[in-house]
């Protein structure tokens, strides 16, 4: 899961972050709330945790563009005010859940969960192309009923690619979706799982071919078996 954390208090953000990686997740930090909109709208974020008190525009006006621009992307507010009104009004704006600070880390975790499920849940949670099936939600996946052995990172780049098939993908698009801001990963590093991928999807009927100068698109090969429903 990759997650978009905008806090400007660099402690809390530091053991928010810590928390949210300790469950295999990549985090993305920024004090400010101008960015925001532009990532959201770039990046394959799966979450949006927003401060009200940002840097900059608050959380309230950042809120707002991001819903301007037509995402739907699950948003957690964090806040210090814990008027009625201010929740409401985080509510009314768009926002999907609140935690008024201090809060436990632990309660944070488990509304990330509720939320990614919620979004997952309505948006279908199960990618299925020839032989190969994924189960998001679950974090498993099969060809056929063989389990399908994939590392956290191959995970990443299957998922993104089987989001979008019938789309070449280039390989700028894919560092961003399975690497955070503080991750030193280069487009070698895409090369490399793609290329650990493809024997795996192979007995699924699947391939994934590079598109010269634009990168990759998954296609299913003629005779392909079909994933069960």
């Amino acid at each position: 899961m990759h997650i978009l954390l905008a806090e400007d208090d660099p402690a809390l953000a530091e053991s928010t972050a810590r928390a949210l990686r300790s469950q295999g997740w990549v985090v993305d930090h920024t004090p400010r709330g101008e960015p925001v909109p532009a990532s959201v709208k770039t990046d394959p974020y799966d979450l949006l945790i927003l401060d009200i008190g940002l840097l900059g525009i608050d959380g309230f006006e950042t809120l707002r563009r991001v819903r301007e621009q037509g995402s739907t992307l699950p948003v957690l507010i964090l806040t210090a005010r814990d008027a009625i009104e201010d929740r409401v009004h985080g509510l009314e704006m768009g926002a999907d859940d609140y935690l008024v600070k201090p809060f436990a880390l632990a309660e944070l975790i488990a509304r990330v969960r509720v939320l990614t499920r919620r979004h997952q849940a309505r948006q279908g949670s199960v990618l299925s192309m020839g032989g190969l099936r994924m189960d998001l939600e679950a974090r498993r996946a099969w060809i056929g009923e063989q389990p399908l052995d994939l590392s956290a990172r191959e995970w990443a780049v299957l998922e993104y690619l089987l989001g979008r098939v019938g789309h070449v993908v280039g390989k700028e698009q894919i560092l961003q979706a399975i690497s955070g801001w503080d991750d030193a990963l280069s487009e070698n590093a895409v090369e490399v799982y793609v290329s650990r991928l493809r024997p795996k999807i192979e007995p699924a009927g699947l391939r994934i071919r590079a598109v010269r100068g634009f990168g990759y698109l998954v296609e299913e090969v003629a005779g392909a078996p079909s994933a069960p429903p």
